[in-house]
This record gives structure tokens, sequence and C-alpha cells, in this order.
């Protein structure tokens, strides 16, 4: 056979096949092109939805409240769904579509989490209308109850639910030997008490009361004082005044003074460590853990159903381990428990509703949460964040499953070991001064004395607003201001170049380095008084300000 007889018959042979292989991989292209495009749609929306929950806890007094942290949340809700409706719009997807391909939204909280998902409205057919806003049965979007990172425990004598949260702070219910308990509190080693109760050392670093701490409302310099998650401000008539929404709200008269809300944390952490001891919960193992029907909790497993995490038979409340960690220190089994438990809960109820979704929707598609990897675990555990879900889309070659992941510890809910700034008290608005990240080398150079520095909330230096009325025209409008008028640090706030090489991922560790002495102190000091002046469910705000009378 001639060679121009193989030539030809090797162009008809190889000709189709390239052809296809050429469609194949440009399809395959454009199929990976847009899989990004849709994952970074999703991650803007979701990332819209978790700054305008942290905008509007900024600017709330009562964000913290279960109504007001509903509203936050649904108004968070809301953005993520104008803004996957703008990121889609130019793809032919609108946002009453879209929503038919989002099985849930989760928002995880300080102690618990919504889930955003539709449910069957159930309602008493006697009492509805044509008229009525819902129909029995009906198919509504909404928050499901909230649900909190609790696990159930049950021994001889013991049958407790403890409840656990982002920090070291639960709350412990239940019964003991047939008899009622109930008390809440921080996991706190290394707390000494002496001298009648007015000496209280952490990590033998004296804690003393401070200054009444001060903060700009407006352009006014005021005195406050945090109780409950509420800011009460003394005003140049002696009289105090709380912030509603932005505006005065005058309330029962407070006492001037020292602020002792840093050692009331670790004086109280110290009573609740006796009545742990004393009420047997220090003897709990992981092995007492068990579900709602008083089975014995399985480990947990990873997509390979390898165990990740075993609840073994050790202690969990241990506050002083043999290797030297202490209970609140990151690597401790209570930490690691905690984590667990959290990770559990979020992972079964989470399941349950995209699974229980198919139920719900049209969309042809078998809707099943995706295994998230390890380190985006780390991230849902250890902050405030929304996790969003989009499945069932078209993208050529294949359904597009994706979910976003997106963190924000920048907000009320919460005070991290890493929410807590040093800033210069030099804080006029001419001339403000600086703020400084823990671990800054600027500081090690620094004089770090009280009439100098000040440990600091971080939410205290973000902008916020308030309604104000001209007394001659009578217009109101809304003025920004920031309470805190330090500025950010260049070289740990904006850039972190100048971060101390032994700061690594245990902030207590670093702290008992060789001179950092005063250092620790404003940092312990500061981490206290912002803990204890955190919004609690458990507490009696009225009692509380009582104390301060």
């Amino acid at each position: 056979m001639k060679l121009q007889h193989l030539t030809v018959i090797f162009i008809i042979i190889i000709l189709p096949i390239s052809l296809i292989l050429d469609a194949y991989i440009k399809s395959r292209i454009e199929t990976t092109e847009l899989q990004i495009s849709y994952d970074t749609k999703l991650t803007g929306a979701t990332r819209d939805a978790i700054e305008a929950f942290q905008q509007n806890t900024v600017n709330s007094s009562t964000s913290d409240l279960a109504n007001s942290k509903i509203r936050d949340v649904l108004a968070s809700v809301n953005t993520f769904f104008n803004a996957v409706a703008t990121n889609f719009n130019m793809v032919g997807y609108n946002s009453d579509i879209l929503q038919n391909y989002v099985p849930a939204l989760v928002f995880t909280l300080y102690d618990g989490y919504y889930i955003y998902t539709p449910f069957n409205n159930v309602l008493n057919d006697t009492v509805v209308t044509d008229a009525s806003t819902y129909q029995n049965n009906e198919k509504i979007y909404g928050l499901k109850p909230y649900i909190y990172y609790s696990c159930r425990y049950k021994t001889a004598n013991l049958d407790v639910v403890i409840n656990y949260s982002l920090d070291n702070y639960i709350s412990v219910q239940g019964t003991r030997n047939g008899i009622g308990i109930n008390n809440a509190g921080y996991l706190i080693d290394n707390v000494e008490i002496s001298n009648g109760g007015n000496t209280v050392k952490y990590r033998g670093i004296e804690i003393e009361e401070e200054d009444m701490l001060e903060e700009y409302v407006g352009q006014t310099k005021y005195p406050y004082i945090k109780i409950n998650g509420v800011k009460y401000y003394q005003d140049t008539d002696g009289t105090w005044f709380a912030l509603l929404n932005g505006e005065k709200s005058k309330q029962q008269n407070l006492k001037a003074g020292d602020n002792d809300s840093a050692k009331r944390y670790y004086k109280e952490s110290a009573e609740f460590k006796q009545w742990l001891t004393d009420n047997g919960i220090l003897d709990l193992k992981e092995t007492d853990a068990v579900d709602e029907n008083g089975n014995k909790l399985n480990d947990l497993l990873d997509e390979n159903g390898e165990a990740i995490y075993h609840f073994k038979n050790q202690n969990i409340f241990t506050y002083q381990q043999s290797n030297g960690i202490s209970i609140e220190e990151p690597t401790s089994v209570f930490n690691e428990h905690r984590l667990a438990i959290i990770r559990r809960s979020i992972e079964r109820n989470l399941s349950l509703a995209i699974a229980n979704y198919n139920k719900y929707t049209t969309v042809t598609t078998d809707f099943q949460m995706p295994c998230l990897k390890e380190e985006e675990w780390d991230q849902v555990l250890n902050n405030v964040c929304m996790i969003s879900f989009l499945q069932g889309l078209s993208i050529g070659g294949k359904i597009y499953n994706g979910y976003s992941i997106v963190a924000n510890n920048t907000n009320e809910e919460v005070v991290t070991e890493s929410s807590i700034y040093i800033a210069e008290k030099n804080d006029t608005l001419g001339n403000p001064g600086f703020y400084y990240r823990i671990g800054d080398t600027t500081l090690n150079t620094q004089n770090l004395t009280e009439d100098n520095y000040i440990g600091v909330f971080n939410m205290d230096f973000k902008r916020k607003s308030m309604p104000v009325t001209d007394e001659q025209t009578d217009v109101t409008q809304w003025i920004y201001y920031y309470p805190k008028p330090q500025l950010g640090s260049y070289t740990s706030i904006v850039n972190v170049t100048s971060m101390d090489k032994r700061l690594g991922d245990n902030i207590y560790e670093y702290l008992e380095q060789p001179g950092l002495e005063q250092l620790a102190k404003l940092y312990y000091t500061a981490l206290g008084r912002e803990r204890y002046g955190m919004y609690k469910l458990e507490r009696n705000a009225d009692e509380l300000k009582q104390t301060y009378m």
C-alpha cells in the first residue's frame, strides 16, 4: 500500500478522534471555569451576609437578646439571597429560582447555631382563613429553633446536659442523686484567691481593679461600665444612660468608680471550679457522653470512615494535665472534647436538614451534605461563621454542588483570645495614639504600665453610627464615630510584619516568656473584663446591676 493511502487512512481515523477530544477538552475547561465562577459568586454572597451580621451587631445594643439575634440573622439571610440574585443574574438565575437550589444556610454563633431551611407550616385549621398570611402545610423558608452546642452525660448518680461555647464557658443543668443542679461559668486554672478574696492572681499575675473605662459617643467622651452585654455611660450630670440602637436611654444610677469586672471574672471562675468539684462534674469522662436515648456516643468519622476523634475513658474537666496544659488552653482535653461535641451536633443536624430538603424541593437533585475538609472544620468550630450551600445547578458537563464557609470574629458574639488588642491610653481625637495586636514586637520596647496602656476589645475600634437632631432645624441625621479613636498599628494590624516569632497558637505560653509580665497583666485584665461583661443567658441583668450600685 502506498504511503499516500496510509496517510489518507490515518487522517480519516485520527481527525474525528481529534475533533471529539478537542470538543471534550473545551467542554471540560468551560465547566471548570463555570464552577470557579460559581464558587466565587457563592463566596461573595456569603461574605456579604456575614458582614451584614457584623454591622448589625456593632450598631445594635440589643443584638445579644434572642429576638434581636433572630432579627440580625434574618437580615443576613436577606443579604445573602440579594447578593446571590445579583451575582447570578448575569447567568440567567433570579432569587426565586436560586432559592430552590439552596438547601440550607448555617449561622454558628457563640453557644449554638441557626439553620435556615424550608419546613411545613402546621397551623390550626380553625383559625386559618384564605386571608391568612400563611396557610396550613404551606412550605415556608425560615430559621429552625436555636440549637445549642450541648451534650448529655449520664453516670450512676449524674444525669446532666452541658452546653458548650466558642470559649471556655459552659452551663450545666440536670440532676445529681435525683436533686436538680444548675450553674454556669468559665473554666480557668491557675487562679489564686487570698487576703479574704481581695487579692486575685492569675498565672502569678495580680489582677487589680481598673480606673473607670472611657469611650466616645459621638464627639463626647463618657465613663462607662459594661454589664451583661450592655454599656452604661455616665452623663455629664451624673446620671446614666445606655444606647438603644444609637439613641440615649436613661438608666438607673450605677456606681461610679473603679471597674472590678476582671477580678470578678477570675474570682467567680474559682468559685465555679469548687461547685463543679462538689457536684462531681469533674469526674465525668468522655465515655459518659450519651445521646438523647441514653446510648453511648460513637466516634467521629471522616469521609473515609476512619475515626478522627475517640471518646476515651479520660476525664473531660481536668484543670491541670500531667503535661502542664491548663484547661483553658487550646490543646487541653476539655477543648478537644468541646470541639468534637460542637462538630458532632452541627454535622448531625445539618445532614438531616439537607437530606430532608429533598421532600420540599421540585429540583431533580439528590441534595446531600458534602464532606468538609478538616481545615474547614477548624474554621467552623473556632469562629462565628456562616456556611452556605448551593446544589443542583447545571454547569455543562456536570451538576454544581458547592458550599462556602466565611468566618468573622469581629462581632459582639464572642471574645476570643485574639480579640484583645493593647492600646495607648492617649486617645484624644486630635492625637489618638495606636493600638497593637498581641505579639507585636513594638510592645516589647514600651513602658507597658496601666498609666500608659490598656487592653481593649477589638470591636471597640469599629465605627458606629447614631442619630443627631439639630435643635434649630429639628432635622435628624445619622453621624459616624469611633468609640476608641486609636489608630491600628501598621506593623501588626494592617501588614502584620513585626510579630514576635515566639508567638504560636497558644497565647498563654507566649505570655509566660520572661520580660512579658506587664503585657500579660494588661492582656489578662482585659480578657477577664471583656468576657465578664458579655451577655450570658444564665445571668440576671437586674441582679448584676445591683452589684454596681
